[in-house]
């Protein structure tokens, strides 16, 4: 796993800056702590910082072949490199490392641009062609591995991370405010759009190909299954087809030349992991989990249990709220763009632990999506589409719109349930599986922003509908669709980040592509079968889960973030949320935000996520567009935490 960055001047008598180069690439020194090349050609430069998992001793990148015309700066794990290595062998290729960035390199030679349907498992690269003066990128189906580029007249700028982009830049960096109310609504941005005013994603399964001819053209190379790509199946086919796909998945993702771990939380996806993941390595297992002091947030005697149950040789530790508020400010800088989960900072702290003992884990990410794991979301999205159809069907436009106007006025139990019901919402995908779930939702959002910042929004959730539905899919399916290739891509992003920033390679075998495939395209009633989460999922692997993880209630990676906002650490709201400098940005309706603090502080109200959102916001604006050092975030007084603050406790089982 590595930190890669390049550039590309449309000028061909140009020489690019090395120094400018260097310090792109140093900036990622995080993701690659191992080793560092450069390769600079007139117009073109790329650069890349290394983290040794496969070939250890070579595969030095930047990279050429063998005739030296064409360069690659490679990010990834390809779990197919040995069969694809054997294939090019036989097209007469010869190979200089055992390194996946060779096989790679040398199938673009071979294959062009469509040597990525050839390509099995996470991957970002770049491959200059110096004969048809062209670059080339790409990035894998599901998004695993993050890519960023900035389009100009003049050049074309690329990395592993924003900030390696913008320390490349002299211009200042600039807040993109169109997305801001995306933000709110969905915690983060689908497609290609980024916080930052011209710096965009390149998006999961696209390449994209730049020459002085034809300019910067994108392509989407793989398309999700629908349901009615398999046929009918029985439920017990299935099960043996996701059995069957997770034992080759895990196998799969094991390959390294480095010892490979495993997040455990004590949930059902990570303790699947460890049972399919224990008799495949020798010896125990390395595995590990963190915990908050709060009792009420802490999984770890499930993530023990599960550790007992393979033998597993399992670290924890344990996190505290002063250590959660002090890492804040510069895990932000890390992840480039505001944190919308507070799992974030739990995520990253467990990976510092992970990465003292092992160089690789595998993490359950993506289980959700596939297998319909958001129980609450999904039941209640069903049952608004069908009582709202039968409503819809029955009731005059005209009473509909005042049953609407009269659900604000009901009683405030009441009130909740029927301003997230068909009563309410519009009853379409947007309103119903979109809006409903919203952190700000219609009404709140309308009141949150200012006049100017809602002159610059765009469509919030056009790139969202746009996965929602393929033809043959139910409304289970298309909502698991539409989470694979929107929020999933969020969580993807901050599993990279959060990990590399420790030097940690994360892999997920719940996204080996081919399993993708098979779980797309099997019908939702049989993922949430009779209302059961993940039920196809939990009949396949009963034989290697505990019961009392079968039969737990998901909590996800729970952060006690409202109490802390409401009493401890309420000075954060006061000083981030409520100060002078935040609310005169002209972003938001001072007002109204202030309300919005006042009644979680007094317990009126839970509106600790919708304050989390605000107070990551004003960190990044502080950080990234108004250049304040990280270490001074904090005006009034610091979390008084360092990274030793966290306790730690370890078993070894034999």
């Amino acid at each position: 796993m590595c930190g890669i960055s390049g550039i590309v001047s449309f000028d061909p008598s140009t020489t690019v800056d090395e120094g400018r180069l260097l310090t792109m690439r140093d900036s990622l020194i995080h993701r690659g702590p191992d080793g560092a090349g450069i390769m600079c050609r007139g117009p073109v430069g790329l650069a890349h910082r290394r983290l040794s998992i496969i070939d250890v001793g070579g595969g030095h990148q930047p990279m050429a072949n063998p005739t030296r015309d064409m360069w690659i700066t490679y990010n990834g794990e390809l779990y197919n490199f040995r069969a694809l290595r054997k294939e090019l062998s036989a097209r007469g290729c010869t190979f200089a490392t055992q390194s996946d960035t060779e096989v790679v390199l040398r199938a673009y030679e071979i294959f062009g641009p469509e040597c990525v349907v050839r390509l099995e498992g996470m991957f970002a690269f770049a491959v200059w062609d110096s004969q048809k003066q062209t670059l080339f990128l790409a990035r894998d189906r599901l998004g695993i591995k993050p890519l960023y580029y900035s389009l100009s007249d003049s050049e074309l700028v690329f990395a592993s991370e924003i900030k390696a982009i913008l320390a490349g830049s002299s211009s200042q960096p600039a807040l993109n405010r169109a997305i801001l109310p995306e933000y709110f609504a969905s915690r983060y941005i689908a497609g290609e759009g980024t916080f930052f005013e011209g710096i965009n994603k390149l998006r999961p399964a696209r390449t994209l190909t730049w020459s002085l001819a034809t300019g910067a053209v994108e392509h989407q190379y793989w398309h999700p299954p629908s349901v009615n790509a398999t046929g009918h199946l029985r439920y017990e086919d299935y099960q043996h087809e996701v059995r069957k796909g997770l034992e080759e998945a895990v196998e799969s993702h094991l390959v390294s030349d480095v010892p490979v771990g495993l997040f455990l939380s004590g949930g059902i996806d990570s303790t699947i992991l460890a049972g399919l993941m224990a008799p495949r390595v020798s010896g125990p297992i390395k595995t590990f989990s963190i915990g908050f002091e709060d009792a009420s947030a802490n999984e770890l005697a499930y993530a023990r249990l599960a550790a007992e149950a393979v033998e597993a040789e399992h670290r924890e530790i344990t996190l505290s709220a002063e250590q959660f508020f002090a890492e804040l400010p510069s895990l932000l800088w890390h992840e480039d763009e505001p944190i919308a989960f507070t799992s974030s900072i739990p995520l990253h702290i467990v990976s510092r632990l992970a990465s003292n003992h092992v160089k690789v884990v595998l993490t359950g990410e993506g289980a959700d999506e596939l297998f319909l794991g958001y129980g609450h979301r999904y039941r209640t999205t069903i049952w608004n589409c069908r009582l709202g159809k039968f409503y819809k069907g029955i009731t005059p436009a005209a009473l509909r719109e005042a049953i609407a106007g009269k659900v604000e006025t009901l009683p405030r139990a009441l009130r909740r349930y029927a301003e997230r019901s068909f009563l309410a919402l519009d009853c379409s995908a947007k309103g119903l599986f979109f809006d409903n779930f919203s952190v700000y939702r219609p009404e709140h959002r309308s009141l949150l922003f200012s006049d100017s910042c809602m002159e610059h929004a765009r469509d919030i959730f056009s790139p969202h509908l746009a996965h929602y539905r393929a033809a043959g899919d139910d409304v289970l399916a298309s909502m698991s669709r539409a989470d694979v290739q929107t929020y999933l891509v969020e969580l993807l992003m901050k599993q990279d980040q959060m990990s590399m920033a420790a030097s940690l390679e994360s892999r997920v075998p719940f996204l080996d592509h081919r399993l993708v495939e098979k779980v797309l395209a099997i019908p939702g009633r049989y993922r949430l079968r009779g209302g059961k989460t993940k039920a196809l999922l939990r009949d396949a692997v009963r034989d290697i889960v505990p019961q009392e993880i079968m039969n737990r209630r998901k909590m996800g990676f729970p952060v006690p973030i409202r109490a802390w906002l409401r009493d401890r650490y309420r000075w954060i709201v006061e000083d981030l949320v409520l100060g002078e400098r935040a609310l005169s940005r002209d972003q938001f309706n001072a007002d109204y935000v202030k309300a919005l603090a006042y009644r979680h502080f007094n317990g009126s109200e839970d509106n600790a996520e919708r304050l989390w959102m605000l107070i990551n916001l004003e960190i990044w604006q502080r950080i990234f567009i108004d250049g304040e050092p990280v270490e001074s975030i904090y005006s009034q007084r610091s979390p008084a935490a360092s990274p030793q603050s966290a306790s730690t406790s370890q078993w070894v089982s034999v």
